[in-house]
């Protein structure tokens, strides 16, 4: 077949073919890009396989089958989107669901009970005297790390370090309790 013979019949089968691949993809893929796409990349393939269309015995068939497979692949990628998505929302919902039941279960009364109080206290008489000290004036009595540094001829990141090793053991000590260190500390 002669180059010329050769584009006016491929022309003649795109024209012809061209918009049933592309409704037909578009029917599966409900996305007018990607179904573009696969139209075209079917006419690339009859294309490239063009000099043997006469051993093509349905053209049709053929250009359908291409589009089909990468409407199959494409949408097998998006069902593999769409499941890691879900498993991501689940988890996300789990974790707000906890966080509504142990909102839901908090009892302020509990929060502050003797026994959170005790906990407290006993956390703070094991930590060392300046470390407790610096504490107590920073998170009790509210007074400034620009105070406390003066008052302890300490820098201000000295009394930062000093208050992070107490919260640090109230936070382990006070763990099941956490919600009232936040309230109570800051």
């Amino acid at each position: 077949m002669m180059e010329k013979d050769k584009f006016k019949a491929f022309n003649e089968i795109y024209n012809t073919y061209y918009r049933k691949c592309f409704l037909f993809a578009k029917s599966y893929v409900h996305n007018i890009e990607v179904s573009d796409d696969f139209a075209s990349e079917a006419m690339m393939k009859l294309w490239e396989n063009f000099e043997n269309a006469n051993d093509i015995i349905n053209m049709q068939a053929f250009l359908l089958t291409v589009v089909k497979n990468l409407s199959l692949n494409y949408l097998r990628r998006e069902q593999l989107k769409f499941q890691a998505h879900e498993s991501i929302l689940n988890k996300s919902q789990k974790e707000i669901e906890f966080r509504i039941s142990t909102l839901e279960s908090c009892d302020p009364k509990v929060l502050f009970s003797a026994e959170v109080r005790s906990i407290f206290d006993k956390t703070l008489a094991s930590l060392p005297e300046k470390t407790r000290k610096v504490f107590v004036m920073s998170r009790i009595e509210d007074k400034s790390n620009k105070e406390i540094a003066h008052k302890f001829g300490i820098s201000v990141k000295g009394v930062d370090y000093h208050v992070a090793k107490a919260l640090k053991e109230l936070r382990i000590t006070l763990k099941d309790y956490l919600p009232v260190l936040l309230f109570l500390l800051y």
